[in-house]
């Protein structure tokens, strides 16, 4: 089971560089930046987490681009995988973002891993032209369009929402780009996983993951999929008996939140869960 960490970035505190150098350093196997454009002041959405419009963190005003900031860590580190938890490719073209993908897996030596979501703030989606009711398959079809062009030397795509002829597009990804899907674990979800991506990361309201992660397998081998899915769990702080307990479930990834301090002490935190996790 892999363990990594995952700043949800801002313009204050520490920088994503400095985090990922400090996760790599203590021993950590990735790293982790989350995604919104944009946050619409009215907004009917409601937040997954309070219920109401009200936000539990203001860093959602001030998330800074999930890809400018990997790229930064990348140029620190060598090893750390390079993750989103979560992006949201329905608010790109996904040309150009296909391209800002394969270009980072090159210049990383192929150490990135789209954690992608498909969005419960659906102002911010209107906003960027996504239909009503649409954002799955909207996901759906940008992720089969960005692998014809991560691996097609002639890609070519035609969808409802997505569509070009044959096209040259390089540089290629390193190899494959896994895909792990951050949405609630429902048989909804897991179906969408089966037919579409790599993998499942729970949301932080994923709480008893015995079932989900069974149904998740279940619903995996009967689309004849190979293998197992991929299933990165989100933590507060570690507790060895259910890490334990996850690692029995199959789960191949524990993602720890990282606090909103500032950059010394938030490096200080990094190397301490490090050595709790026995890291190094």
């Amino acid at each position: 089971m892999r363990f990594g960490v995952v700043l949800f970035t801002s313009d204050r505190g520490i920088t994503p560089a400095a985090a990922a150098k400090a996760a790599e350093d203590a021993g950590f196997d990735s790293f982790a930046v989350p995604e919104h454009t944009h946050i619409p002041v009215r907004r009917e959405a409601a937040h997954p987490g309070t219920g109401t419009a009200e936000l539990p963190d203001d860093r959602y005003l001030r998330t800074l681009d999930p890809w400018v900031a990997l790229a930064t860590a990348a140029s620190v580190t060598t090893r750390i995988t390079l993750s989103t938890a979560v992006a949201l490719p329905a608010e790109h073209d996904p040309i150009t973002l296909a391209k800002t993908i394969a270009s980072l897996d090159h210049l990383s030596g192929g150490r990135v891993v789209l954690g992608a979501g498909f969005g419960w703030n659906i102002d911010e989606l209107t906003d960027h032209g996504v239909p009503a009711g649409q954002r799955r398959t909207v996901v759906r079809e940008y992720l089969e369009a960005m692998r014809a062009l991560w691996t097609d030397e002639e890609a070519a795509y035609e969808g409802a929402h997505v569509r070009f002829g044959p096209s040259w597009a390089w540089p290629k990804p390193v190899g494959e780009v896994p895909v792990v899907i951050g949405a609630g674990g429902t048989e909804r979800t897991f179906a969408w996983i089966a037919r579409s991506a790599d993998g499942w990361l729970t949301t932080p309201r994923d709480h008893e993951l015995d079932d989900k992660v069974r149904l998740l397998r279940k619903i995996w081998q009967d689309a004849g999929r190979a293998g197992e899915p991929r299933v990165v769990a989100l933590a507060g702080r570690p507790d060895e008996e259910v890490l334990a307990h996850w690692r029995s479930l199959g789960v191949t990834e524990v993602l720890f939140g990282l606090p909103d301090r500032d950059a010394g002490q938030v490096a200080a935190y990094i190397a301490k869960l490090g050595e709790r996790l026995r890291l190094g």
